[in-house]
This record gives C-alpha cells, sequence and structure tokens, in this order.
C-alpha cells in the first residue's frame, strides 16, 4: 500500500466516497464508473493506469451484487452464456484497443469524451423501466451485445447503462431481470479486460483493493433496493455528477 501513502486525507475521502456511491449506484442502473474512473484521476494515476485499476473494483462490486441478487432467485442463469459470449468477444476487442493502440496522450480525450457522451445520452434517453416479453432475442442483440462490449472493454464507465438499455430492448427481458444478468456478465468480461491491462502493466492493486472496499460495501447496501428503487431520477442525480466529474477531471 506504499503507493497510497502520497494521498492527502481529502484525495483519501473523495476516492472511498465515489467508490461507495459507484457501488450503490450500479446494483441499481448503471454509470458507476463514471465517478470512480475520473476520481483515480483526480488523485494521481495516469489515465491509462486508472482505466485498468478501476476493473478490480468493478469485478469485486459485480461479485458481491451477483451474489446477493442470485440469492434472491433474479438471476437468469439460462441465458447467460448466451448473453457472454458477444460481450466477452466485444470487451477483448475493447480493452485490447485501450491497452495496446491508442497511445497514451490520446487516451484522456477518448475516455471522458465517450464518457461524456453517455452520459447526456442515457440523461436524455435513459433505459425503459420496464419491457415485458418471451425472453427470445431479437435478430439484434448479438451485434448489440458486441458493441457493448467494446465500450465496456475500452472505457468500462457507463457500460452498466448501456448494457441494460441492450438487455431490455433486444434480448426481451425486464428491467429487473436485465440488472441482474447485467452484473454477471459485466463481472466475467471485466475479467478478461482486467488480464489485458494487468499484461500491459497498467493496473495500481493499492488504489484498486482500496477502491474495492468502498465499491463492495455500495454494491451490498444498494442491493436491497434493487429491486424497487426509483431508478430514473437517481439516474439522471448521477449522470449529472458524472458529467461534472469528467470536466474537472480533464481541467486538472
Amino acid at each position: 500500500m506504499d503507493a497510497l501513502l502520497g494521498l492527502g486525507p481529502g484525495e483519501l475521502a473523495a476516492l472511498l466516497g465515489a467508490g461507495l456511491v459507484a457501488g450503490f449506484i450500479n446494483t441499481l442502473a448503471g454509470g458507476g464508473s463514471l465517478l470512480t474512473l475520473p476520481a483515480l484521476v483526480l488523485v494521481g494515476l495516469p489515465i491509462d493506469v486508472a482505466n485498468g485499476t478501476n476493473r478490480i473494483a468493478v469485478v469485486a462490486q459485480s461479485l458481491a451484487a451477483t451474489w446477493r441478487f442470485d440469492k434472491a432467485g433474479a438471476v437468469v442463469w439460462g441465458t447467460v452464456l448466451r448473453v457472454l459470449l458477444p460481450t466477452v468477444l466485444g470487451a477483448f476487442t475493447g480493452a485490447a484497443g485501450a491497452a495496446w493502440v491508442v497511445p497514451r496522450e490520446m487516451l484522456a480525450p477518448v475516455l471522458f469524451g465517450s464518457m461524456l457522451t453517455v452520459a447526456l445520452v442515457m440523461m436524455v434517453r435513459p433505459p425503459r423501466d420496464l419491457v415485458e416479453g418471451d425472453g427470445e432475442p431479437s435478430r439484434w442483440s448479438t451485434p448489440g451485445l458486441f458493441l457493448a462490449g467494446v465500450y465496456g472493454g475500452f472505457v468500462q464507465a457507463g457500460v452498466g447503462l448501456v448494457l441494460i438499455a441492450v438487455l431490455t430492448g433486444l434480448t426481451r427481458r425486464t428491467l429487473v431481470e436485465a440488472n441482474a444478468l447485467k452484473l454477471v456478465v459485466v463481472m466475467v468480461f471485466t475479467l478478461v479486460a482486467l488480464g489485458i491491462f494487468i499484461a500491459a502493466g497498467q493496473v495500481s492493486w493499492a488504489h484498486g483493493l482500496l477502491l474495492s472496499v468502498s465499491t463492495v460495501t455500495g454494491a451490498l447496501l444498494g442491493v436491497r433496493f434493487a429491486l424497487r428503487a426509483p431508478s430514473r431520477v437517481l439516474r439522471f442525480i448521477v449522470l449529472g455528477c458524472a458529467a461534472v466529474a469528467c470536466v474537472a477531471a480533464l481541467l486538472r
């Protein structure tokens, strides 16, 4: 944990606070990394290392939330493999691009530009709260999931919201089912992406493990409310704050 000794009380509080809120939000809808990624940059990590380090916390919180959702019987395991294949392939492609293709000096504007775009789109056109259906996928589900995986592998931030939109709109799942399924998918493809960032030397384990403590705490608190929380109102507030955080990080 030597790398954390340079953090002041304010920076430490900001990182832990961002993780707590992010873990809570990600159990309700998604978009938590819109807070944690800028927070990692603001405490001093280079943008490429922050992008890789953030995946540690995402895996940890997804694992904790999936466990709680599964105990509640909300995970449709029969759909997992069908959804995983295109998203994992997409995540591998996106993470490889971020780790080895896009130069570091170009990564910050690309990452934060993508985050702000997703934030604005989701504020204007958030995913539908409920889509009833028979569980059968549409013909666009596979390419939609692949593109969601590419985005998740590249930047992660906001991918939960993207996946909910794809899963509810294309695979005919209710929001509750899509939210639980999203957490399983995110956990698996983030492990793939994390492996790439570890191989590229773009992970700070000290920052990532510290952030994981707060994101897991937030996830365990948030899952209690995930089945009935007013996620639309919460999503608007969080994404508005995330847009401000992204701008602040760009001006750092």
